[in-house]
């Protein structure tokens, strides 16, 4: 496990990390993600829930990003993979941003991401992903915590699937 960084350096945490995991991954990781900034990470690292580690909270939220961005977008950590080679990094950074998350006890947060990476799949296959934004601002809201964000969150998945 990469040393616990702070929120703002969660991008180049994570660079840092798969550079060492020495894996296919490796040679098409950048080490400065140039002007990305980890916002999302931010925005769950000030949440109360994530006071005693907001570091971990800011990488975990970024690894699960940048997977979904190998997926749909432009990814800021991970470049220049071929399709198939970027599909499943986007599938290992879900699955190692989530076992982050697990590994900190935290199973409401576990629960959040794993919903969100799935309706996120759902928003582009109905071709609605103008709904992907507010849908992760939201998410990250909820992991950071508080009982009003877990509500939000609740209410953003009733109206996904109405």
């Amino acid at each position: 496990m990469a040393e616990i960084p702070v929120p703002e350096r969660a991008l180049q945490a994570l660079a840092k990390q798969l550079e060492a995991e020495q894996s296919v991954i490796s040679p098409h990781v950048s080490a400065d993600p140039g002007e990305a900034e980890p916002a999302l990470g931010l925005l769950a690292a000030a949440g109360p829930r994530a006071a005693e580690a907001p570091g971990e909270y800011s990488l975990v939220i970024e690894s699960v990003r940048e997977g979904y961005l190998l997926h749909y977008g432009e990814p800021r950590v991970v470049v220049g993979a071929e399709p198939d080679l970027a599909l499943l990094a986007g599938d290992y950074l879900y699955a190692l941003g989530i076992e982050r998350l697990a590994g900190l006890g935290d199973d409401k947060a576990v629960a959040v991401l794993s919903e969100l990476i799935g309706n996120c799949a759902q928003l582009h296959a109905e071709e609605r992903k103008n709904e992907v934004p507010g849908l992760w601002r939201t998410s990250a809201l909820a992991v950071g915590g508080g009982e009003h964000a877990d509500r939000e969150v609740a209410r953003v998945n009733r109206l996904l699937t109405s």
